[in-house]
């Protein structure tokens, strides 16, 4: 195959991987966020301290990281049909995309805000602040360099995930490494397809470190 022929179909991959990927972040951080931050409200110590709700929210994360993510593609097809209309195509796969990378963002969050100082949140709560002051005024603003963080390790777990999809028709560069890198031979494409995926979460990583190292010198300034 002939970088004439390799290059449309890479582009199109690219383009379906970074649109898949990008959805299915924004899902992720709309649902893993107060997710996690419940994890830390509703634990013991906590404004929101309710042990049965916390201990069903962690079972219920903990299942969701511990299914292999292939195999979570396949048990989702009837919700993901029933969400979209259709198990296939990069549009589908954004709902098993975010099912599969909430509970794992969950817990990230929730390690991000576990380390604020407690001092901080014991002074909020002293002065009679409720749980919009806490979150908006402390976790959030305190926890933000790690949760930057949180989010770039996130995007990257996606990308891998988006990959894999392309087994059961999510389109991306992971179906065209099957389709013609795999199943057609062509070494050379699979190759090429590796080594956008490289640059694609170098990328990432690149842009998420040089913003918690922003974030981080701005709260030291302050």
């Amino acid at each position: 195959m002939t970088w004439s022929e390799m290059q449309p179909l890479l582009t199109q991959g690219t383009y379906d991987t970074l649109y898949m990927v990008l959805w299915s972040t924004l899902v992720t951080v709309l649902g893993g966020l107060p997710l996690g931050i419940l994890l830390v409200l509703t634990d013991k110590g906590g404004l929101l301290q309710n042990q049965p709700v916390n201990k069903v929210l962690g079972i219920i994360v903990n299942i969701g990281r511990s299914l292999p993510f292939i195999i979570l593609l396949i048990f989702l097809i009837p919700v993901t049909t029933a969400v979209v209309g259709t198990f296939i195509g990069p549009t589908a796969m954004i709902v098993p995309l975010a099912i599969g990378a909430v509970p794992f963002f969950a817990r990230l969050v929730e390690t991000a805000v576990r380390e604020v100082e407690h001092g901080l949140v014991e002074a909020v709560e002293s002065m009679g602040g409720g749980i919009p002051t806490l979150v908006g005024k402390v976790l959030l603003p305190q926890a933000l360099p790690s949760l930057v963080a949180a989010v770039t390790t996130t995007v990257i777990t996606l990308v891998g995930y988006s990959a894999m999809a392309g087994a059961v028709g999510g389109e991306g560069l992971g179906s065209k490494a099957i389709t013609y890198g795999f199943q057609r031979f062509e070494t050379g494409f699979m190759v090429a397809t590796v080594v956008v995926l490289i640059a694609i979460v170098t990328v990432i990583q690149l842009i998420g470190d040089g913003a918690v190292r922003l974030l981080a010198r701005r709260g030291r300034a302050a």
